[in-house]
């Protein structure tokens, strides 16, 4: 397939005909997009909309967005643009209506089949790659994430969590060990009915950066994956991952970029 052809399968399959993200989240059809909506703790915005959305159409959907997450109460709610979305000016347009851009990451993609050399890559010496099946290993799996990115991750615990109690079967979450401490976690989401999953995560602490570690978990949930039947690998690569992702195999499709809207600011 073209790389737009993929692009067009990823519009339709994982944006357009968007699942929940996990369980006690909802997708909804609003006149010309599609959002997610759930609890404070869930991922809240907007994934989809609809390609022939003219300037008038982007101001009233931008509008009666901002209307429905406040009337739920929800402090704040993401638009995730992508760089072919229209109208051109749209992100113009969230802007002027309050909301703020996060950094822009690249929507790659990969066949899994492609990335066939890369499945074999075993972790470094001195690394246990543990799968994550409970408690415990969520709380490894984010003490690595705050680690790696120097930030809080309640939302990723709940996130996970929720899943591998309610749809284990649609997440699969690594961590890797180094002499008893995480040092590094990722984590990949099944879409079934769809021909992708996608790869989330990814962060190494500081201290064991360049050693492969990202190009092992990478290795160890493509083969998941192709064991499992998908075709195609997805990921919203950072400016940090994108080239590493990009020499085992990924393809650039777009740019992605999320605007949030904070009620009161």
């Amino acid at each position: 397939m073209r790389p737009t052809e993929i692009r067009d399968l990823f519009d339709r399959d994982l944006r357009e005909h968007a699942r929940p993200d996990g369980p006690g989240v909802r997708v909804e059809r609003a006149g010309p997009l599609v959002r997610q909506v759930g609890g404070p703790d869930d991922w809240n915005g907007v994934v989809w909309s609809d390609p022939r959305l003219d300037a008038e159409g982007a101001d009233a959907a931008i509008a009666a967005q901002i209307a429905h997450w406040g009337a739920l109460g929800h402090e704040e709610f993401e638009w995730k643009l992508y760089s072919h979305d229209g109208p051109a000016d749209l992100g113009e347009r969230l802007r002027a209506a309050g909301f703020v851009p996060e950094a822009t990451e690249t929507l790659l993609v990969a066949p899994v089949e492609a990335l066939a050399p890369v499945r074999g890559a075993e972790p470094p010496e001195g690394i246990d790659l543990l799968p994550v099946t409970d408690a415990a290993g969520v709380d490894l799996m984010v003490l690595a994430h705050e680690r790696a990115f120097g930030t809080g991750a309640g939302r990723l615990r709940h996130q996970v969590l929720t899943r591998l109690e309610r749809a284990p079967d649609e997440v699969v979450a690594l961590v890797a060990m180094a002499g008893g401490e995480p040092v590094s976690s990722a984590r990949m989401e099944l879409y079934p009915g769809t021909d992708f999953c996608g790869l989330w995560g990814g962060g190494t602490v500081a201290a064991w950066r360049g050693r492969g570690l990202y190009r092992t978990l990478v290795a160890r949930r493509a083969r998941i994956a192709a064991d499992k039947g998908f075709r195609f690998l997805q990921v919203d690569a950072s400016a940090m991952s994108a080239p590493i992702l990009v020499r085992l195999g990924f393809t650039a499709l777009a740019t992605t970029t999320p605007y949030v809207y904070r009620a009161g600011r």
